[in-house]
């Protein structure tokens, strides 16, 4: 690897996916140069999985090259030296993670060994530790999931199953669960709120439509709505709860418990101890509600665990996993 060599860190989440490029100074520190987002992915087996994964990869590459060039004259001219992408729904050891690191090699033009394709709550805990020997990482975003580490090295993860199975935390569950209660709102089963309209307006619905409910129903069934779908919904949710909307604030409650209980889990399983928790996603950034109800659940499940600010994030752990990969390529045999 030389000084004009690349290395890329890759994000991808099921919103977007970010792409960061740096290369190595001769002091060994990354020296970050570009960045800039692509479309998001799904799960490889999902309808068009490997199809959007290719195209989140490749797309995100090539405006991160293109905001190279006020730096570097043309990004088309440096070489890619090694790659490493946190995807969500790829599962190390899966049958899924062999398919990711094809799919990327093909992708960016890389042999197998220059890539490394592992699921974004890795690289994610790998930024935001910044070398802390110990600590637990809440994500949560359109999905949540939880990923912690002890001193000893052992990991153990919640969470992360998938918005069908377990989306508990995440803003996919928080739009979801305040779509629905605009439904029993419309039926009579709770009393109409704000909250309803807000929602509605938000699908482009009026409330006085009759066929409004039935609308909904086919809405959320379709293939471009999905999970990110309910999670543009969480914002609203969130809104809502703010200005002393009781059902939504426990709804926001809710999902702040449910990500206290992963973490409480992990540091029970890892016998940590007054471990630090990270929190990432968007949902814990933008949702300052959310934030708050972590804090305030963390220290009534597990006294002693508490929120931290992360060094990095996922780019940056993937950045270093990059950095590794492209120096292990370099050894000699």
């Amino acid at each position: 690897m030389t000084s004009t060599d690349l290395i890329a860190g890759f994000d991808a989440g099921q919103t977007h996916t970010r792409c960061r490029l740096a290369r190595l100074a001769a002091n060994g520190a990354l020296q970050v140069l570009a960045e800039a987002e692509g479309p998001g992915v799904s799960h490889l087996e999902a309808a068009a999985g490997e199809q959007r994964f290719s195209q989140a990869l490749g797309e995100s590459l090539a405006a991160a090259r293109s905001a190279l060039q006020p730096h570097t004259g043309s990004g088309d001219d440096l070489a890619l030296a090694a790659a490493a992408i946190g995807a969500s729904g790829i599962e190390d050891g899966s049958s899924v993670q062999p398919r990711g690191q094809q799919l990327a090699a093909a992708v960016l033009g890389l042999a197998p060994r220059q890539v490394l394709v592992t699921g974004d709550e890795h690289t994610a805990l790998e930024g935001a530790r910044g070398g802390a020997e110990a600590g637990i990482l809440v994500i949560s975003g359109t999905g949540s999931i939880a990923l912690g580490r002890n001193a000893s090295g052992q990991q153990h993860r919640c969470g992360g199953w998938g918005w069908l199975l377990d989306g508990a935390g995440s803003a996919t569950d928080i739009g979801r669960d305040g779509l629905a209660l605009s439904l029993q709102m419309a039926d009579g089963r709770r009393q109409a709120t704000p909250l309803r309209q807000a929602l509605w307006q938000a699908l482009d619905l009026a409330i006085d439509d009759p066929a409004a409910p039935q609308a909904i129903k086919a809405l959320v069934v379709q293939p471009g709505f999905g999970a990110a779908g309910f999670a543009r919904l969480a914002p609203l949710v969130h809104q809502h709860a703010v200005s002393g909307d009781t059902d939504a604030l426990a709804i926001v409650q809710a999902s702040a418990t449910a990500l206290a209980s992963m973490a409480a889990a992990i540091s029970r399983r890892l016998q940590l101890e007054a471990a630090p928790v990270w929190p990432a996603g968007g949902a814990l950034e933008h949702l300052p509600l959310l934030r708050q109800g972590l804090a305030t659940a963390l220290a009534a499940s597990h006294p002693g665990a508490h929120l931290a600010p992360a060094a990095g994030d996922g780019c940056d752990g993937a950045l270093q996993l990059a950095a590794k990969l492209a120096g292990e390529r370099l050894r000699p045999r």
